[in-house]
């Protein structure tokens, strides 16, 4: 049975304590999105020294606002991106092997309405499956109209002829990004939230450390390492910049903005809407993109939308059109078309796409969702891009540059293949699927430590326990209640007005913990950019 971690590795005044101590560092790694940790995790199993730091709270970020989906890229795949969908798929096997408490596989279907739709979407698929080979999932099928609508209840019925069923992935994108965090700190790994680089460090030219501050108390910290990986998703120009400048080249092509971010919205209404436990999607909605409605943790994920932002928002709000987009979109699927009324929650991720040189923007559809590795000329590496199924391939790849450069020492490769994260002790728990209501699911073997904990049976409500809150202060590095109400548990992403009620409750809790202010009012506001405006669609 793999135990939780214990406290005085997650506890805040052992941390910075720790952190301060005087080290040089193997790796130091800038982001706890799931690039960065995973990287972490790759080097700390490799027997490197490695410390990560966080501006925010891990996976704040692009990586708790996915899709929820461990896919190898249908579309990816249309696009003959054959290589990425190939690498995609093995990387979602070992996903789900090493996770199996928070990655299943899920059945998707797509209905059809054309007599065309089924062979020309089924091929491709029948293809998907063949290029998974025996890490497929499940074989593709071809459905009757009663046997689509057996899958999905509540898809319209008029002009429908039958569906084509295939198998991915889905998973729990920020209780994953916290267990690749206290599996690296398993194996030796010093990773500290809240805790922003300031500056870069050099020595005649070369990077040689960083600087970074405690976003609590404003002490200031020297880390030092002639490795560090800026790996902070959409932010990696900002670091860049810093060391372009240091370097003496501002105006050169390594500090050329290498990201464009493109903005992706989420709606979640009741699950009603869509019935049965496989999702639902359409490959080609009115301007092109796919639309998914996906079953997840008790209620259902409408999206994506796929729309240039230029500016970095922490927390981007959606625009109105993408809002009735992906409502109007639903509405000529579903029997029972969603409203604005009707949705929970709203949430705005921001993907980095890579974009060529000299590229001005514009449409995101045709840059690359492929991960980059940049070395510049002082040794800082910077990787962005990617997608959370390939973030132990992208790790293992950044690695693989850093022993090119002689930025480590060369080391063993490939041991997070069949490393199981923490909780993924498969024989000691019962699975529950993760389109059912949260809960000790998620917790995998260490459902007992929480049902050890006080308060294992007050529910404050629907999934979450007082419990389930000590859990998060004592193990998960858990401070604030955005901390517990948006990535511990996933309540401001299921349904934003009860997080805001439960806010009270749970900062009670966690000021007993932790000792400090856990910014309730901070967390209310934030529920804001979560709720639907009230006034409805003209």
């Amino acid at each position: 049975m793999v135990t939780p971690i214990q406290p005085r590795l997650t506890h805040r005044r052992d941390l910075m304590a720790r952190l301060a101590e005087p080290c040089h560092y193997d790796v130091i790694v800038v982001g706890g999105g799931a690039t960065g940790l995973g990287v972490a995790l790759d080097a700390a199993v490799r027997g490197l020294r490695v410390v990560l730091v966080e501006s925010h709270d891990f996976a704040k970020g692009t990586s708790s606002r996915s899709t929820k989906l461990v896919h190898g890229g249908v579309r990816y795949l249309a696009q003959g991106n054959i290589g990425l969908v190939c690498e995609a798929l093995h990387e979602r096997t070992l996903l789900l092997k090493n996770a199996p408490h928070l990655a299943q596989p899920l059945p998707f279907v797509m209905p059809t309405y054309q007599w065309w739709e089924a062979p020309f979407y089924g091929i491709g698929l029948k293809m998907y499956d063949a290029l998974a080979g025996s890490a497929g999932l499940g074989r593709t099928e071809f459905l009757s109209r009663s046997e689509t609508l057996a899958q999905l209840p509540m898809v319209h019925t008029a002009a429908l002829k039958g569906g084509v069923k295939y198998w991915d992935g889905q998973f729990n994108d920020a209780r994953l990004a916290l267990a690749l965090a206290r599996t690296a700190a398993v194996h030796g790994a010093l990773l500290v939230n809240y805790c922003r680089v300031t500056a870069l460090s050099h020595d005649v030219g070369r990077i040689a450390g960083v600087v970074c501050e405690d976003q609590f108390s404003g002490q200031v910290f020297q880390l030092k390492g002639g490795c560090v990986i800026n790996a902070t998703g959409v932010w990696v120009d900002e670091l860049r910049r810093q060391d372009g400048v240091a370097a003496g080249g501002a105006a050169s092509s390594e500090t050329q903005p290498m990201v464009a971010p493109s903005q992706g919205v989420h709606v979640v209404v009741d699950r009603s809407f869509l019935g049965g436990e496989a999702a639902l999607m359409v490959p080609k909605t009115a301007d092109g993109r796919v639309l998914f409605a996906v079953p997840w943790l008790g209620k259902l994920i409408l999206g994506t939308t796929d729309t240039p932002r230029h500016d970095l928002a922490r927390e981007p709000e959606a625009f109105e059109e993408e809002i009735e987009f992906i409502l109007s979109e639903s509405a000529r699927y579903l029997q029972r078309a969603p409203t604005r009324k009707d949705v929970r929650s709203i949430w705005v991720g921001l993907r980095p796409l890579v974009k060529p040189p000299d590229d001005e923007g514009g449409s995101t559809k045709g840059l690359s969702r492929e991960h980059t590795i940049l070395v510049s000329r002082t040794g800082l590496v910077t990787v962005t891009g990617g997608k959370w199924t390939t973030y132990r391939a992208m790790a293992e790849d950044v690695l693989s540059q850093c022993t090119q450069h002689q930025l480590i020492r060369p080391t063993s490769g490939g041991q997070t293949k069949n490393l199981g994260l923490v909780g993924a002790d498969a024989d000691s728990f019962e699975f529950q699927a993760l389109c059912e209501p949260e809960g000790l699911h998620s917790y995998g073997s260490e459902q007992a430590w929480v049902r050890a904990l006080p308060g294992a049976e007050n529910w404050l409500c629907e999934g979450l326990s007082e419990a389930m809150v000590r859990f998060a202060a004592r193990h998960e590095y858990a401070l604030t209640v955005e901390d517990m109400l948006a990535r511990r548990s996933r309540l401001l992403f299921l349904d934003a007005g009860l997080a805001c009620q439960m806010a009270p409750t749970v900062a009670e809790i966690l000021t007993e913990e932790t000792g400090q202010d856990p910014a309730q009012s901070e967390f209310v506001h934030l529920c804001q950019h979560y709720l639907i405006r009230d006034q409805e669609s003209p």
